[in-house]
């Protein structure tokens, strides 16, 4: 019916040839990110008794966002004429609802749309042949954004990454141990016993691996920062080694970092360099150019509309059951199937007494091979002998019909 990489081939097209050049980055110098929703409508099921052997099956992008900036707190209004979050998401979800609306109109007009009339009056329900699918170009930042370092990603030059968080600390330097600088610092902290080497890869490269033991590790987590062991234990795949073939791999000292930043009061990150670093399964704000933003993280919206739907209060107000996402597919880039699984699904699988027709869902996860021509990676290495320093494009875009 579709695939991963025919969902993010056709974003890709959308993107290259419906949207103006206006608002797109300047790729010797800029990146971006990249959403969409795309609609996928199966032929109905009178048309499918009538042609058991030729289904139809219609894929429609009706939604479309590019950007990597959030506001800080300090600049938001009462009276809502600034948008606070610009991440592609987050606009892609924003320009869905907007699609929504639209078909909710000609509904309202009788007219070919993706609603047909509830049970209730006055209430309209999606078709049963349509679905949508969220596509990210990229994976979320935040919960979704923590995961070990797996060896071939060690052989990159900046290994580790922070989502939309272009720029932060977390970003690392291949010819000191892989450790950031304030992990450096830190890394004077570390107990005596360990001891970090260098390790070369057979392209000429190097990563690090730690003979501390974990034991030990875990101990100096909780003495410095007092958390709840439970809370920032990270997950099976960051404690064991990488298994391949049979073969087991050295553990890896750092983690896929997130710029986000843990909600104020609640649990902080342990900021220990190496696994420790991070907290799993945590609330998380966007990371500000400048002052703390107020924006959760996309992979708490994305467990958020995976409960409550895509349509938003409003719309609810006219439609029987919620609008829900069908799969949630990312683009090539570092990747976790078990950090996406966790961050999306696991942390609201306990919610219970929700209002009628609402219910957390088992949205399909998964990865395309298809990599976004200007995402941050493929720019770094169409221009990795160019010493340019590559920033996020300042200007975002957002399409739905002629948006």
């Amino acid at each position: 019916m579709w695939s991963a990489d025919e969902i993010a081939g056709l974003c890709y097209l959308h993107y290259r040839t419906r949207l103006p050049k206006q608002g797109k980055p300047d790729p010797n110098r800029e990146w971006t990110s990249l959403a969409a929703v795309v609609k996928v409508e199966s032929a109905a099921q009178r048309e499918a008794l009538d042609s058991p052997g030729n289904l139809q099956v219609t894929k429609e992008v009706v939604a479309m966002g590019t950007g990597t900036k959030c506001i800080g707190q300090n600049k938001m209004r009462k009276t809502g004429d600034i948008l606070n979050d610009s991440h592609a998401e987050i606009v892609a979800k924003r320009s869905f609802q907007r699609y929504l609306l639209h078909q909710l109109w000609l509904a309202a007009s009788h007219q070919q749309c993706i609603f047909s009339p509830g049970t209730e009056t006055g209430k309209w329900k999606l078709k049963p042949n349509i679905i949508f699918i969220f596509f990210s170009s990229h994976t979320p930042c935040g919960d979704a954004s923590i995961f070990p370092i797996s060896e071939p990603e060690n052989r990159l030059p900046k290994p580790v990454t922070e989502g939309h968080g272009a720029g932060q600390s977390a970003e690392c330097r291949s010819d000191h141990y892989h450790l950031c600088p304030e992990d450096k610092r830190k890394s004077e902290k570390m107990p005596k016993n360990s001891i970090i080497k260098r390790m070369k890869t057979e392209d000429g490269g190097c990563f690090s691996i730690t003979t501390e033991d974990l034991a030990v590790h875990h101990e100096s987590v909780e003495q410095e920062d007092n958390v709840n062991q439970k809370s920032c234990e990270c997950s099976a795949e960051m404690q064991t080694a990488n298994k391949e073939s049979g073969l087991v791999r050295p553990k890896v000292v750092d983690v896929h970092r997130t710029g986000a930043k843990c909600v104020p009061g609640e649990l902080d990150d342990a900021r220990i360099p190496g696994l420790g670093y991070h907290c799993v399964g945590l609330l998380r704000v966007k990371p500000g150019r400048g002052d703390r933003t107020c924006s959760m993280s996309c992979s708490d919206k994305l467990a958020r509309w995976n409960v409550l739907g895509c349509q938003g209060a409003l719309l609810m107000h006219f439609l029987q059951y919620p609008v829900y996402l069908s799969a949630i597919i990312v683009g090539k880039c570092p990747y976790s199937q078990e950090a996406m699984r966790r961050a999306v699904i696991e942390r609201c699988q306990h919610i219970s007494s929700l209002p009628d027709g609402f219910l957390a869902q088992e949205v399909k996860l998964l990865q395309s091979d298809l990599q976004f021509e200007h995402s941050r990676q493929a720019i770094q290495e169409v221009q990795s002998n160019s010493k340019t320093k590559l920033v996020p494009c300042s200007a975002g875009t957002q399409r739905r019909g002629r948006i």
